[in-house]
């Protein structure tokens, strides 16, 4: 199936999302759309999967015009989508899951499970996929989830298959497999549109690429294109894609965490029996799979919730009963992972959220009253020093992308003396050139002495920031290792594959890790 949208456009009121975006995807072949995020990729992969309607252009399948009111509709003519954020009934089996839209029944209104079993199994042997049929699916590992959302679409007859973001959440092990998967579904005649921002990835296995910024194409490229050419095409000027570093001087631990355990609010150990330290001059990287405590072990740092066992010391002060406000005034910057919750105050404007947490400081105020022109002097240079780009800085943080709203968390936090800087994902959301400055400044900040973590699920940001890796793996962290490390070992940690010890690396310039 031929696959062609002409002139596609969506504007959401004065903004355009999409502005005459022409892409062709021929048949059986692995089409990926790089971009930065925010660009515009899923917007246009919404628009062809019927969840949003285009303001102009047309599609065409196989020459003729289509339209896709639903997603029904683009089923109904051979397009499947998985999402970023899979769509699935937990309680569900994976035959189940499969099942849904489409249930077929046997005698008096009876679901013919057995039925969509086998439909599972067949398909599941046809590409390789590996997925039992009568397992729940919250009993399964992210990448088999992925599987399951690969299967739904290809019981759909899925002819073009849609894949948003699809190696987010996955190991390395597990973006391999789905590498091959990719392959398979190629060979069996199905076309690919892979979304994505990794540049290693379409490189790996894409037979075109189209790269898309700001909601314009802006070139097509071929997989033997150097790195540094599709970077640039995404941000639209050359890039630095190495991170540019010295050893570290490693000093004294200046964070240390022990044995800490968090139980969460349905009474389930998140956390349990941490330990580590953080040192000044050195980046300590914390890695592993979304949803194994990473979030719930940052958060017990900074105060936001208490653990239920062991202790955080800051320069040996127990710090553990703090909360977030007494953290941040002992002197840790913290970048949140989920900074729509804990980063900013949306209505708040730009000029306000660049002193969100530092408005008490004698800088910015006196007594009650706040220094307004110290705050307005402080915001024109973090504008201006971190590339914020806004239409001025009383406009609010809404108003603003989600990489410039990321940016203006980053300035905030690293416009203060710290002690301890812990940065959870700080470059999600943020295109490649400003994750290149971002790089740049937290190394920065690691040589001016400062303790830092970053816990990121982009190996590949974990390998470039950090002088130690602590992988993490249901809620402990099952090996510490140096960043020598090959790949394939570290995703083994990464999907539990230990000996039931910590993994020690061997002895780093500074002090044994």
């Amino acid at each position: 199936m031929k696959l062609e949208m002409r002139g596609l456009t969506r504007r959401f009121g004065s903004f355009t999302a999409n502005d005459h975006i022409d892409l062709t995807i021929e048949p059986g072949e692995i089409h990926c759309l790089l971009g930065e995020n925010g660009a515009g990729k899923s917007t246009l992969m919404n628009m062809l999967y019927g969840l949003l309607e285009p303001t102009e252009g047309e599609i065409l399948v196989d020459g003729e015009p289509a339209d896709f009111d639903t997603p029904g509709d683009a089923i109904a003519a051979g397009i499947g989508m998985v999402h970023q954020h899979f769509m699935l009934v937990p309680v569900f089996t994976v035959a189940e899951n499969v099942m849904l839209g489409r249930e077929q029944t046997r005698g008096l209104g009876i679901l013919d499970r057995g039925k969509a079993a086998e439909l599972v199994r067949e398909l599941s042997t046809r590409y390789k996929l590996a997925v039992d049929p009568t397992a729940l699916v919250e009993n399964l590992p992210v990448g088999v989830q992925q599987r399951v959302e690969i299967i739904k679409a290809l019981a759909n007859e899925a002819k073009v298959l849609i894949l948003d973001e699809p190696t987010a959440v996955l190991t390395p092990q597990e973006i391999d497999e789905l590498m091959d998967i990719m392959r398979a579904l190629k060979k069996q005649g199905t076309s690919i549109v892979f979304i994505t921002h990794k540049l290693r990835e379409v490189k790996a296995v894409g037979d075109k690429i189209t790269v898309i910024r700001r909601g314009k194409v802006v070139g097509t490229a071929s997989p033997d294109a150097p790195e540094a050419e599709l970077a640039e095409m995404m941000v639209g000027r050359a890039v630095n894609l190495t991170v540019g570093k010295e050893p570290p001087k490693v000093g004294k631990p200046v964070l240390e965490v022990n044995g800490v355990t968090v139980v969460d609010d349905r009474g389930t150990t998140v956390v349990r029996d941490v330990s580590f330290d953080a040192r000044g001059g050195e980046v300590l990287g914390i890695a592993g799979v979304q949803g194994n405590g990473q979030t719930e072990l940052i958060k017990s740092l900074l105060g936001i919730i208490r653990p239920d066992a062991g202790k955080v010391l800051l320069e040996g002060q127990d710090i553990s009963r703090h909360g977030p406000k007494d953290s941040l005034e002992a002197g840790i910057g913290y970048i949140p992972e989920d900074r729509a919750h804990d980063g900013y105050v949306s209505s708040f404007s730009v000029r306000e959220n660049l002193v969100l947490d530092l408005y008490r400081r004698n800088d910015f105020s006196r007594g009650a009253a706040l220094k307004l022109d110290a705050i307005e002097k402080n915001a024109k240079a973090r504008i201006e020093e971190f590339d914020i780009r806004t239409e001025n800085m009383n406009s609010s943080l809404a108003s603003l992308s989600g990489g410039n709203q990321q940016k203006v968390v980053v300035a905030r936090e690293f416009s203060r003396p710290l002690k301890v800087l812990i940065a959870s994902q700080p470059t999600r959301g943020v295109d490649v050139g400003s994750i290149e400055f971002i790089h740049k400044r937290i190394i920065e900040e690691r040589d001016r002495g400062t303790a830092v973590i970053i816990v990121s699920t982009e190996l590949d940001e974990i390998y470039a920031l950090s002088d130690r890796i602590a992988v993490m793996y249901d809620g402990r962290i099952v090996g510490t290792v140096t960043p020598d490390i090959p790949r394939e070992q570290i995703g083994l940690l990464m999907a539990g594959a230990h000996d039931g010890h910590e993994t020690q690396a061997h002895e780093t310039q500074g002090g044994a890790a």
